[in-house]
């Protein structure tokens, strides 16, 4: 690492780093003194960055010239002076500050306080408060741990805050709903066993009330035998509009709660991994759909990251019999997200919350796409993850994950349905140490990541590291990252560009056969076209100087998205992309409006007659 430029600020190290080797530029934030245990909350599209620390919440807002930080005290003596406490000297008797969540306006800060959590608001970004007004608030208890090597979770949604608790001594563990106007819930003692958090996300959905939170953990048996596995990986699932049951039954708790076992492994043999440390998910907006990554370990250490469709879970929390319970349902089944009825009380709606008090779980397995972990080909233990859906200059999706290992490296990591492939790597602090934390920001293309000494901010499009030529670039595979003819360079994909650049939309009957015209430019290039993101491929009919795409009975030319793709000296471009919409306006208006009449495009009864 080269290249200090700037120091700013007397009480923290702030560099502004530039690597002329790897063509990086990263901001840095240097803590005082190691901060073993970090939390972090990042608001999106903004430059700062908010780390909880010991006694401290780091305020560091990220610029051109460097990084600005402010710090707001959370000081054991000063927060407890009104007890009259003095702090605690012992590793983990300090308030370590585990929680930073942002609800409607108010900023959330939790910490454990010295064993005895507390939480505050953050006020103006200068000062901590008691919290007050919008709103009820759980026990701090429910919402960051006593000690900070207990995991927790937190995350807004609809307004309200969930919380989940790992287990430790004198702890059973729970999912409540923390934070907010609604009424505050949580799961039953009798539903988990032991468990230990691993992330939670929002499943949303386009009608508002049946939106969804999973939860993803392990639950650990104490008294598993010495041939039995101790740990076994869950998704657990609540409705944001869960309101509870009756006073008889359920009062407080979730009346929506179910879970499912999650496998990781190579098939069905023996090699599985089934304590999962971190889950990450990417969903479409307003849709059911996307993938989790699950970051999972074994009984000697070794982690992997397993991938499951958000579809498949949904599927079987939905369609799934309930593990011990074999009786018809009455009435509605049991766990669905509905809105709460105001005559609630009757014998199915009793009937509904026994069979969820006592079977929650649902007997379908979760199991990866692809059967098997992703094939990542390196050693490096994984300690954190962080992921992105990225839309390419071929106006395709793709999912990238952000590792960070025991050594302080950052892997670039490309998921497609093909397969893994390492993009990059980097090696970026002066202190090696496991990465602890990262947050992404996908709108300002930022990555931040933190260990015991350093917090980096890196960018997601690293394009000037691929070398000087378009093979270069194109081979990097970075989907962030394309060339740019007239300067010559691997630059960022600019905002906006795939909306320039999407396909050509073509409106045909739905009676109609159409023919795909794509111009040869080059008789070096093999030529093929494929459909809706290289679910199909197809080969050629060569005409006139065109690779011309035409029905057949394996190829119905049907609504999508079809391009043509030329593959030359190893790398592959799009060189045309329609997409054709069912339409009943005539064919000929279409065509007219839509691509002119220099391109080959064509119904049955004109092509080749």
């Amino acid at each position: 690492m080269v290249g200090i430029i700037i120091i700013i600020n007397s009480t923290s190290s702030v560099m502004l780093l530039e690597s002329h080797k790897r063509r990086l530029l990263s901001l840095l934030f240097h803590f005082n003194r190691p901060e073993n245990y970090i939390s972090m909350f990042h608001p999106e599209g903004s430059d700062t960055l908010y780390v909880g620390g010991r006694a401290m919440v780091f305020l560091l807002t990220f610029t051109s010239r460097g990084v600005r930080d402010l710090e707001v005290s959370a000081q054991l003596g000063l927060i407890m002076s009104d007890i009259h406490i003095s702090p605690p000297r012992c590793l983990e008797c300090d308030n370590f500050i585990t929680v930073i969540q942002k609800v409607n306006d108010t900023i959330i800060v939790c910490g454990t306080n010295a064993g005895s959590p507390r939480c505050w608001m953050l006020v103006n970004n200068t000062v901590l408060t008691d919290v007050r007004g919008n709103g009820q608030i759980a026990s701090a208890s429910d919402i960051s741990p006593p000690y900070p090597s207990q995991k927790s979770i937190s995350l807004p949604a609809d307004g309200s805050m969930y919380s989940a608790m790992s287990s430790v001594a004198g702890h059973a563990g729970s999912i409540r709903r923390t934070f907010g106007s609604q009424k505050l819930l949580k799961t039953e003692n009798v539903w988990l066993l032991n468990p230990q958090f691993a992330g939670a996300a929002v499943i949303p959905s386009s009608i508002k009330f049946k939106e969804e939170i999973y939860f993803f953990f392990s639950e650990f048996n104490k008294t598993a035998r010495v041939d039995e596995e101790p740990f076994k990986a869950r998704i657990g699932r609540i409705c944001t509009v869960d309101e509870g049951g009756i006073k008889a039954l359920l009062a407080d708790s979730w009346t929506t709660f179910m879970k499912a076992r999650v496998m990781c492994g190579a098939g069905n043999t023996q090699q599985q991994y089934n304590n999962m440390k971190q889950a990450v998910v990417l969903t479409a907006q307003d849709k059911r759909a996307g993938v989790l990554y699950g970051l999972f370990s074994n009984a000697w250490g070794r982690t992997v990251i397993c991938a499951y469709s958000i579809e498949d879970i949904d599927q079987a929390f939905t369609t799934s019999k309930l593990k011990g319970y074999s009786s018809p349902f009455i009435g509605s089944r049991p766990g669905m997200c509905v809105r709460k009825n105001s005559t609630a009380g009757g014998h199915s709606d009793i009937k509904n919350l026994g069979v969820m008090r006592y079977h929650p779980e649902i007997e379908d397995v979760i199991r990866p796409v692809g059967v098997a972990p992703l094939d990542l080909p390196t050693d490096d233990q994984i300690t954190h993850a962080v992921a992105d859906i990225v839309m390419a200059v071929n106006d395709e999706h793709y999912s990238v994950l952000y590792l960070g290992t025991d050594q302080g490296k950052i892997l670039k990591v490309l998921h497609t349905s093909e397969g893994v492939f390492i993009i990059s790597q980097y090696s970026l602090f002066h202190n090696e140490g496991p990465v602890l934390n990262m947050a992404i920001d996908s709108q300002k293309g930022h990555l931040y990541v933190g260990t015991a000494m350093e917090v980096q901010r890196l960018p997601l499009a690293d394009c000037g590291r691929y070398g000087d030529t378009c093979r270069e670039c194109i081979l990097s595979r970075d989907p962030y990252c394309g060339w740019d003819r007239s300067r010559r360079k691997c630059i960022p994909i600019p905002p906006g560009y795939n909306r320039r650049t999407s396909p050509r939309e073509v409106m045909v009957q739905s009676n109609t056969s159409v023919f795909l015209p794509c111009p040869v430019r080059s008789f070096h290039a093999t030529y093929r076209w494929e459909k809706d993101n290289c679910v199909k491929n197809y080969p050629c009919l060569f005409s006139g100087g065109y690779c011309v795409l035409g029905p057949a009975v394996d190829t119905p030319l049907r609504e999508g998205v079809f391009r043509c793709m030329a593959t030359e000296d190893g790398f592959k471009v799009e060189v045309i992309s329609f997409r054709l919409v069912n339409h009943g306006r005539p064919l000929a208006a279409s065509l007219a409006s839509t691509l002119g009449p220099s391109l080959l495009l064509a119904t049955v009864t004109l092509w080749l007659h």
